[in-house]
């Protein structure tokens, strides 16, 4: 066998002497083999650099120990958080992982969730904010569980680990309304359901303390740094005065904006943010800001998983984590 050549289950039973079914027992842990047998064929393995291949290894069993992570960007540590959880759990079950990133492109995410299946994966986690109808059709078909985290569905028929995202709002927005009266809401698309429950939560808390809705103060669509950045000019013109903002690098892109344009937070602007990741600590004001359990939504949603795949009993597939706001130096 040349070192280009990869070596197969039959070149072991062939040096070992052995058949390929107490190659395969060996491999698997079956302690149905003599001793002798055995190290005759953990030498073979050696010495032929053998590495069983998972998705044959898992024909009979028809699992792959294989699951597969959909992430919009790994750059974004909002979503690196939450795969983190995963990837712990994941080792901890003995699952390998395959993370995509879909770049928030509906049709890469729909090829990508072809490919996980074609692997054979024996589940998925999305973590896409925006859960369009195609891939949530799509996803509710596959033939595999499916696990969503920070993202929801609304038929509530995939399982999901979120937090409760308009009482996050209107919490939010209570504490803001005690030193402004133009607060701005900063959710990313209204198409997801994310956005619009954020929304409610605000709505509510504007209605109880007496003061109007204005569209005007619900900036839509923002997702990035540079977005967060063009924001400051947009709020400054419109006169806000505190800023809910649902992606944590847009609350700090917002924030370079404002001290670029000699605003001083928070004195003359208040932000607080959405997750509670790193980035809000590692600017200067730093941000207060929701507290998202980033990890553990990651942590649950794994575990989820890996009981939907043994088919065993899930008492609730629809878990709301605690949150709570950190007070930093972006609010009074």
């Amino acid at each position: 066998m040349t070192q280009e050549q990869i070596a197969t289950i039959y070149d072991v039973a062939r040096t070992a002497e052995v058949s390929m079914a107490t190659v395969s027992r060996v491999v698997n842990g079956n302690t149905n083999v003599k001793e002798s047998t055995r190290q005759r064929v953990l030498d073979a393995i050696d010495q032929l650099n053998y590495r069983p291949n998972a998705i044959a290894r898992g024909l009979a069993s028809k699992r792959t120990t294989t699951i597969g992570v959909i992430i919009p960007t790994i750059t974004n540590t909002y979503f690196s958080g939450i795969a983190r959880g995963v990837d712990d759990i994941a080792s901890m079950y003995q699952y390998d992982v395959i993370i995509a990133n879909s770049d928030n492109d509906e049709d890469k995410e729909l090829k990508i969730i072809e490919s996980l299946l074609s692997k054979q994966v024996d589940g998925i986690i999305y973590l896409g904010k925006i859960l369009s109808k195609k891939i949530s059709k799509k996803l509710k078909e596959a033939r595999v569980p499916v696990v969503l985290s920070g993202t929801l569905d609304h038929d509530n028929e995939l399982a999901s680990v979120n937090i409760d995202y308009k009482k996050a709002a209107y919490q939010t927005t209570v504490q803001l309304l005690k030193k402004n009266k133009r607060v701005a809401i900063v959710p990313s698309a209204m198409t997801e359901l994310e956005s619009k429950l954020r929304l409610e939560g605000y709505k509510q808390a504007l209605k109880e303390a007496g003061i109007g809705f204005d569209k005007e103060l619900v900036f839509e669509g923002n997702m990035t740094f540079e977005d967060g950045l063009a924001l400051s000019k947009k709020m400054k013109k419109e006169k806000v005065q505190a800023a809910i903002v649902a992606y944590d690098v847009v609350a700090v892109g917002l924030l370079h904006g404002l001290l670029e344009q000699g605003i001083t937070l928070p004195k003359d602007f208040e932000i607080v943010a959405g997750a509670n990741s790193l980035l809000t600590l590692y600017c200067f004001p730093a941000l207060t800001s929701v507290n998202q359990p980033l990890y553990d939504m990651g942590a649950i949603a794994m575990r989820m998983l890996t009981k939907l795949i043994h088919k065993e009993e899930v008492k609730e597939n629809q878990i709301i984590l605690e949150h709570e706001i950190v007070k930093r130096d972006s609010t009074k």
